[in-house]
């Protein structure tokens, strides 16, 4: 029998609260409460030696189903493609034009957020429609 673990998706970026609170609204996650003791997040990172603030942030979904994301600071920049990436599932049991307008209208809303369309890949014998895109530092997605 296997465990069932839960699992918390990592990005390393350069502004952590930025790219935290993108994910946000692409979502619908939350930012969780600030430790206790602390009336936000903002005076939280001040109490931390000044290398370690803003070095990272995270959310998560609300109903507690989804994965937890974290944003650390790195300090190289992006250089590659991803090797692994989120697929964002707007278009799930769409077909033709009904799942491309789908796409469209989410991909709209989220270049509005400062996201960038990179690519429709359309439909073939295997594959349904899906727009490939990039958050606000560069790392790829797709609206599928």
């Amino acid at each position: 029998m296997g465990l069932v673990r839960q699992v918390q998706v990592t990005f390393d970026c350069a502004e952590p609260e930025r790219v935290a609170r993108f994910w946000c609204e692409v979502l619908g996650y939350v930012v969780p409460p600030p430790p206790e003791g602390f009336a936000n997040w903002t005076e939280f990172d001040r109490s931390l030696p000044a290398e370690r603030q803003g070095a990272s942030f995270a959310c998560g979904d609300p109903s507690g189903v989804g994965p937890r994301l974290y944003f650390q600071r790195v300090p190289e920049g992006k250089v590659v493609k991803n090797r692994v990436h989120l697929d964002v599932r707007v278009g799930t049991g769409l077909v033709g034009e009904e799942r491309l307008a789908a796409l469209e209208a989410e991909c709209a809303r989220l270049t509005a957020l400062g996201a960038v369309r990179v690519q429709l890949l359309e439909a073939d014998e295997e594959n349904e429609s899906c727009i490939v895109m990039q958050d606000v530092e560069g790392n790829e997605f797709c609206l599928d």
